[in-house]
């Protein structure tokens, strides 16, 4: 499941080209939901809208598997698994019906007791791992070990998560955990229970947990369908940290030999419009103009009608972060449409001109929304894709694709309150003082060696040998022996058409070939045919040209005299 083969781009291979996942030890999911009254007629559309939404996403996205095992767990008036484990991709409908089937339970009933609720929490861990246990092992064929080897467990829940953390943690003190990675406590609050428990939102540990290394994580949300779709989407995100994803290579500061070398790991910002398969695409085609064009029914010669962008609001420039522009950017400009007229055209440049001024004065981006150009077929409304539009000083537009709500992933970076440590502040000063600083980026400076690996790569896909079956041809009509008078004949139109094509490509110098006469094919057929095989094929007499003084277009046709004269000689015009 992670590492999947597709059909390279290039017409001209047909290999395949293999991907590596970036996602290998990604965790099996379980989701544990506190049902109970009267908190549950609260959260329950909540909790399940948001489920409903990632899951839906997790069963769209193309590329690496990201969430390969899901499991859920709802605790009411008793522990029930509404879901064993499944495969996520490809099982949209099942996993549907079970958060109907969550969000069936009924909110209303008696309060049951704390002590009884933590029990039931408990029970739910231990059955999952054991689930886990028993899906492994069947699973795994022979020596052949899966990758999903450890399960995250998420407890949902809306009483205090203090109180929940420590009930879990005295029930499983003494519990092997040892395919349990994380276990986190979410606590669904509204805005009256804040006074009531604060914790931190980190990790919490105490000194009398004994969970084997298992992590153990309270975070609290606000009751909104936006904040549990955040905590589910960190599902979507890796979760290796084994090695570390990239090595920022510094110049060597001048009392050091030896270069600086910052250990770094990467984080998605977003989810690609490009690993929803959607038509028409969300945003994504901006690599050329052709590809932004709405698709239209009709002739392929036929001129794509204008896209519509809606302006529907005005963005302070310094208040973008560059982190929710994806995709290439497109450089927009006032028309040349030759199908405008003069005062059209000039009415429009004018427009173009005060909008990029005013914006560039103002500070100011516009935030532009493409409207679907027709419904899903599927019955639903479509989808909306939204740009950026940034002034240039160049009297131009940069339209840039802006993310949207639904592709957003969870991304929590603390702000630096304090000041890096002085040592570390030296090397890093004296490692930039050996670089080379520019006031002004020229791309011109930049060469990425393609030229030269496209002519290597190229050459090296061609045949050693193009022209190889031009002798094998010839040596085929060689070989075919002679039929006699009646092959000669036969052959004798096409060999005139093809003088007449070569009489068309020169308007002033024309020659033609006369054919042998009758006499000499007769023997040379009589020959053939008596003696064995054909005689080698013998060279055509040599062809004298005589230059057009007058520059007719026409040369006039021979005489029968020069015919009579000249038997075996070509006849001169």
């Amino acid at each position: 499941m992670d590492n999947r083969k597709r059909p390279s781009g290039s017409s001209s291979s047909g290999s395949l080209v293999y991907w590596s996942s970036p996602f290998p030890r990604q965790p099996a999911r379980v989701l544990i939901v506190e049902a109970l009254p009267p908190w549950w007629s609260d959260t329950c559309t909540v909790l399940c809208d948001a489920l409903d939404n990632v899951l839906s996403l997790a069963c769209s996205l193309d590329g690496p598997c990201r969430i390969p095992l899901l499991s859920l767990y709802a605790i009411s008036r008793q522990q029930e698994c509404l879901l064993p484990f499944v495969q996520v991709r490809g099982n949209l409908a099942r996993l549907r019906s079970c958060v109907e089937e969550l969000r069936s339970i009924p909110g209303e009933g008696c309060i049951r007791g704390t002590a009884r609720g933590g029990e039931l929490l408990r029970q739910a861990v231990l059955d999952s791992l054991q689930q886990f246990k028993q899906y492994i092992r069947h699973t795994s064929t022979g020596n052949q070990a899966s990758n999903n080897t450890s399960v995250e467990v998420t407890v949902v829940t809306s009483q205090p998560g203090r109180g929940i953390v420590r009930q879990l943690e005295v029930g499983l003190k003494d519990v092997d955990l040892v395919s349990l990675k994380r276990l986190l406590v979410v606590q669904i609050h509204s805005a009256a229970d804040w006074g009531q428990d604060t914790p931190s939102p980190e990790a919490t540990h105490t000194e009398d947990s004994l969970m084997l290394g298992t992590e153990v994580d309270l975070q609290r949300v606000d009751n909104s369908v936006f904040a549990m779709e955040t905590v589910l989407k960190a599902w979507l995100q890796e979760q290796g940290g084994d090695r570390e994803h990239l090595h920022l290579l510094l110049p060597s500061p001048r009392d050091n030999p030896i270069p600086v070398c910052v250990k770094c790991d990467m984080q998605e910002r977003l989810i690609s419009p490009a690993l929803i398969p959607l038509t028409p695409n969300l945003g994504v085609k901006t690599e050329s103009v052709r590809d932004f064009m709405p698709v239209t029914k009709g002739s392929a010669n036929q001129s794509p009608a204008p896209q519509r962008l809606k302006v529907i609001k005005a963005l302070r420039a310094d208040g973008l972060c560059e982190s929710v522009l994806y995709g290439l950017p497109l450089l927009i400009r006032p028309t040349t449409c030759w199908q405008l007229d003069w005062d059209e055209m000039e009415a429009n440049h004018n427009l173009f001109h005060a909008l990029c001024h005013t914006l560039r004065s103002r500070d100011l981006f516009l935030l532009l929304q493409v409207e679907p150009a027709q419904r899903s077929t599927a019955g639903g409304s479509g989808v909306y894709s939204h740009y950026v539009l940034q002034p240039s000083p160049s009297l131009s537009f940069l339209l840039k694709p802006v993310v949207s709500r639904e592709l957003l992933l969870p991304c929590s970076l603390p702000v630096s309150t304090q000041d890096p440590l002085p040592e570390t502040m030296q090397i890093i000063q004296s490692s930039l003082t050996q670089l080379d600083e520019e006031f002004v980026f020229n791309p011109l400076s930049l060469s990425s060696n393609l030229y030269q690996h496209l002519r290597s790569r190229g050459l090296l896909s061609q045949p050693r040998y193009p022209y190889r079956s031009a002798p094998t041809a010839a040596h085929r009509d060689q070989s075919q022996p002679l039929e006699g008078p009646r092959t000669t004949a036969s052959r004798q139109p096409r060999q005139q058409q093809n003088q007449g094509r070569h009489l068309g490509m020169n308007s002033k110098v024309r020659a033609t070939v006369a054919p042998l006469p009758s006499s000499l094919s007769s023997q040379s057929s009589s020959c053939s045919s008596s003696m064995g095989p054909p005689p080698p094929k013998a060279s055509r007499p040599a062809l004298t040209l005589l230059s057009s003084s007058s520059g007719s277009r026409r040369a006039p046709a021979p005489t029968r005299q020069e015919e009579d004269n000249d038997g075996d000689s070509m006849v001169i015009l």
